[in-house]
């Protein structure tokens, strides 16, 4: 199982307690850093700004990336990580709004590893962040540049 952190990028609160405690419900014992914002988001991955401290070589094992974000959005995220030599390998599952199907072609074509939608029952939402976040931390054989 990958150790390393798990980065969370999401705007809505209540979005972030419910997936918090399902990465909790899971045993996940990544470290959980949670963002509000693509602003934010672009800081702790690469840092800068309130994360200057951070070593920017000590990468996410996975970005679950809300696309709906104050600021920058999401899409804008992705393609800022996808430009930059050292995150372009980092995982990225996008979530997505539950309608149509554009936000899913612009985030693959953005480079995005998968997409869920954000099922609006909160049952729904839970498994979908269990298995997504399961498939990504014990089964994905990630690549580690040095």
């Amino acid at each position: 199982m990958d150790k390393r952190p798990i980065l969370l990028v999401m705007g809505n609160g209540g979005e972030v307690g419910q997936t918090l405690r399902t990465l909790a419900k899971c045993e996940i014992q990544n470290e959980v850093v949670v963002t509000k914002d693509g602003v934010e988001a672009l800081e702790y991955l690469f840092g800068k700004g309130r994360y200057d401290h951070r070593n920017p070589d000590d990468l996410p094992a996975l970005v679950l990336l809300d696309l709906e974000l104050p600021g920058i959005d999401g899409l804008g995220v992705l393609r800022q990580m996808r430009t930059s030599e050292l995150t372009k390998l980092v995982p990225v599952v996008v979530l997505t709004p539950s309608e149509g199907t554009l936000h899913l072609l612009r985030s693959y074509r953005l480079g995005a590893n998968s997409c869920i939608r954000k099922p609006s029952d909160p049952e729904e939402f839970s498994t979908a962040v269990r298995q997504v976040t399961r498939y990504w931390l014990d089964l994905n054989e990630p690549v580690l540049e040095t």
